[in-house]
């Protein structure tokens, strides 16, 4: 609504062929801010947050370069091996096997004693 204001403003103030010089590039920016969606969001949003992100990104990225000495040293060091132990878990005798099928062959109805 603003860009149509200041449209006529102009259309009132400059020559014809001002006006389309300045109009028109006028109107399509009021356009793409008034109907223009990035990822869902207004172009407006959009806008601020690129503006937002260009003056303090949130990521800094720091370049730390290593000195032959430091990755000599790096090189010596050995990661310790974890051992793996394997945990056995019990026999289900088959008496609970059986009571396990019924109650699910029957859809929970079969209760088993416990």
């Amino acid at each position: 609504m603003a860009v149509f204001l200041f449209e006529f403003i102009l259309f009132r103030l400059l020559s014809f062929v001002q006006f389309l010089i300045f109009g028109i590039p006028l109107i399509a920016l009021g356009g793409v801010v008034a109907f223009v969606r990035v990822n869902g969001a207004p172009f407006h949003y959009f806008f601020l947050n690129l503006i937002q992100t260009f003056k303090k990104p949130r990521l800094r990225v720091w370049n730390r370069e290593y000195s032959d000495s430091e990755l000599r040293e790096l090189m010596k060091i050995v990661a310790p091996v974890p051992s793996i132990q394997f945990v056995r878990k019990e026999f289900t005798g088959t008496s609970r096997l059986q009571e396990l099928t019924l109650v699910v062959n029957t859809g929970g109805v079969y209760k088993p004693e416990e």
